[in-house]
């Protein structure tokens, strides 16, 4: 176990995986049993956390931490063990599937937590290899995480057999929901987000670096997407959520959010309705 004193800078991070990955040529057989990082005595910046909250359709000074802003306090750690050179795969091209996150109770602005990454595992995916994220955040004194998630990643290359486990997909979607409301948003969200949360990817930020990695224009982050939804849908103090990255979502454009009962959904509005996200919030206790 390593423990930080601050955390660490995104931009180099970024730069040392991008720089290590064409030398990265994973396998079925890949693995990484790499040390978690705790970061120790971390207080939250009310002003970025504000920024953050008006970013993501947050009530900005609302009742403490929004469910998906510890996944930002923990990115760069995530980064850290995800841009070294031990681990197998190359973080270009790395691709967020889904994040699971359930919040114990609420989390106040104020006082100092300790957060804790670690990679729980790789496994065989018919697409590739996938990686197992966990981060773990607790109030300072305290033994027991307060919040945490598991965020899945999938690095895609050929593989030699194939593979039947029930989890490498998301679950087939049942009927759509009712659509409640449609966003229409702007070429500059990607660079907003990135601003306060840190991640600037080149995908996210313009159209010509956008296109440098396949995409017609800028895409929106995916943590941005399912923020978004969680802000309109509402979290109870004690919950459990799960989000499927289904499609990226092209900047400018517009999308639908729907929603019923415990699930929602972003999707492209009209007769096509493709799915850009799909999520479920389960209220805990």
């Amino acid at each position: 176990m390593t423990t930080l004193r601050t955390a660490p800078s995104l931009g180099p991070l970024l730069a040392r995986g991008a720089l290590l990955s064409p030398f990265k040529r994973p396998g079925p057989g890949a693995a990484f049993d790499g040390e978690p990082l705790v970061l120790s005595g971390l207080r939250v910046d009310v002003d970025r956390l504000a920024r953050y909250e008006r970013v993501c359709g947050f009530t900005p000074g609302g009742d403490g931490l929004p469910l998906t802003y510890p996944h930002v306090l923990g990115f760069p750690s995530a980064m850290a063990l995800m841009s070294g050179r031990a681990f197998p795969l190359p973080l270009l091209g790395l691709v967020h599937t889904s994040i699971e996150i359930t919040r114990h109770r609420a989390l106040p602005t104020t006082g100092t937590y300790e957060l804790t990454v670690h990679v729980d595992h790789l496994a065989p995916h018919r697409r590739g290899t996938q990686a197992s994220v966990v981060t773990e955040l607790r109030k300072t004194g305290e033994s027991a995480a307060v919040w945490e998630s598991t965020s899945t990643y999938l690095a895609r290359h050929r593989t030699t057999t194939a593979t039947t486990d029930a989890h490498q997909e998301p679950d087939p979607l049942p009927a759509p929901l009712p659509v409640l409301d449609e966003w229409r948003l702007g070429g500059d969200v990607g660079r907003r987000y990135g601003a306060v949360s840190g991640d600037r990817n080149p995908i996210h930020l313009h159209p010509l670096t956008a296109r440098l990695f396949g995409f017609p224009r800028a895409i929106a982050h995916g943590m941005w997407t399912v923020a978004r939804c969680l802000a309109a849908h509402g979290t109870p103090p004690a919950v459990r959520a799960h989000a499927d990255f289904r499609a990226p979502v092209l900047l400018p454009g517009t999308v639908a959010y729907a929603a019923d009962g415990d699930r929602f959904e972003l999707r492209r509005p009209g007769d096509d309705g493709r799915i850009h996200v799909s999520g479920r919030v389960e209220a805990l206790g």
